[in-house]
């Protein structure tokens, strides 16, 4: 065994035990699919109205190059130390356990509260296609779903994680191709709408430029999961090569 070798597991002991079964495409599409859920399919409408189109454009690419730095450094940390805890560990290691706990216990709530607003989208989107069903009922369906998911196995979850991903890109997409036919003329009954929604007649800003820091929570809210390629790049084969292809 190299020298190399030695220092990485005597730097990070949490790397033994891991099962390395997540392949790359499953680490990409966490990411990516990490960022398209409930705060752009339902939350950017919000946004819109708040701050016009032109500052929902500004405050999405603003809050998507705040998220592309953090990764940047993520990217680093998690090449020289691969492990499950990614951000929680590193805060332990490298500033004190306390500010590693407070890390770990902020992000748990973080996503507490994050993914009982998923369930409770789901829950609605689901009660309207099938009305005689309570929500609440479709958010215990979906947890349980999910909690049997991750017992499952590493490589279960990436590939599932993989193709419900990829379901929500060409969501993604279909909207964006949806959205130029209405622009363009060549779908719908109306003709080409042009870019005349967005004149609001108010300027740029509708609600004056202060509203577009006021978006940024949601806007920022959007964005997140996208940290959980930090997180599954301890069970990657080969995180020194993939990680930082997934990132960039």
């Amino acid at each position: 065994m190299s020298k190399a070798s030695v220092d990485l597991e005597q730097l990070c002991p949490e790397k033994q035990g891991l099962k390395r079964d997540m392949l790359p495409r499953h680490l990409m599409m966490i990411s990516i699919g990490g960022t398209i859920g409930t705060g752009l399919f339902m939350g950017s409408g919000q946004t819109i109205h708040q701050a016009g189109p032109f500052g929902a454009i500004l405050a999405y690419l603003a809050g998507g190059l705040v998220m592309y730095l953090v990764l940047l450094c993520l990217m680093e940390l998690t090449v020289a130390m691969p492990v499950s805890g990614s951000f929680q560990s590193y805060a332990s290691r490298f500033i004190s356990p306390g500010a590693g706990f407070t890390t770990g216990w902020l992000y748990w709530i973080n996503w507490a509260i994050c993914i009982a607003a998923d369930f409770t989208a789901a829950g609605i989107i689901m009660h309207h296609w099938f009305a005689q069903v309570p929500v609440w009922i479709w958010c215990a369906v979906f947890a349980v779903a999910l909690a049997l998911l991750n017992l499952i196995s590493v490589k279960a979850y990436g590939e599932t994680e993989f193709w419900f991903a990829s379901i929500k890109v060409a969501a993604i997409v279909g909207f964006i191709i949806a959205g130029a036919g209405l622009i363009f003329g060549f779908s719908g009954n109306e003709g080409a709408v042009g870019f005349s929604n967005y004149n609001t007649g108010s300027g740029l800003f509708p609600n004056g430029f202060s509203a577009v820091f006021l978006t940024m929570i949601a806007v920022v809210y959007s964005f997140q999961g996208a940290e959980l390629v930090g997180i599954a790049a301890g069970e990657c084969q080969n995180p020194e090569k993939h990680v930082p292809k997934v990132i960039r």
